[in-house]
């Protein structure tokens, strides 16, 4: 079984950092990826970390993520709440996928409250601001090593 966990970023998180700073803090992006990336190797795992703004290009590293990753962490921005065509694709990712925001999304304006992704999330980490993808890391390496012992 692969040891690479995906973690893919849509539209907008490349300008973490500058962008709404009230929101999501001024940890950038290339900070995010570097904390992912030693918490995964610290925990036995490789990181493919991306973002894009194109949701076909999100669609289309779910479904390299298919072949070659053993777990989603998905931070899917505004497709979280539009995006049919990202909720299709990871439907057909069978591990474990984790659906992860960096504010609380329920703490804000209604449009936010209604996540596709959540229908297919195999767990939610909301809220916790950049620390949440090293949290989410953790998670997925328990849950890939459960799945492995079953």
């Amino acid at each position: 079984m692969t040891r690479t966990i995906f973690v893919l970023n849509g539209p907008n998180l490349n300008l973490l950092g500058e962008r709404e700073p009230h929101i999501y803090g001024f940890t950038t992006l290339a900070d995010i990826r570097t904390l992912c990336v030693t918490k995964g190797a610290s925990l036995g795992f490789t990181i493919d970390f991306r973002q894009t703004n194109f949701e076909g290009e999100l669609v289309e590293s779910i479904h390299q993520a298919r072949k070659e990753a053993c777990g989603i962490i998905i931070n899917p921005a505004a497709f979280t709440f539009t995006s049919i065509a990202l909720l299709d694709a990871l439907k057909t990712f069978d591990p474990p996928k984790i659906e992860l925001h960096i504010s609380n999304v329920h703490a804000r304006e209604e449009i936010y409250h209604r996540s596709l992704v959540s229908r297919i999330a195999t767990a939610i980490m909301i809220g916790f601001g950049a620390h949440g993808y090293e949290l989410a890391i953790e998670a997925m390496a328990g849950m890939v090593g459960a799945a492995r012992e079953v």
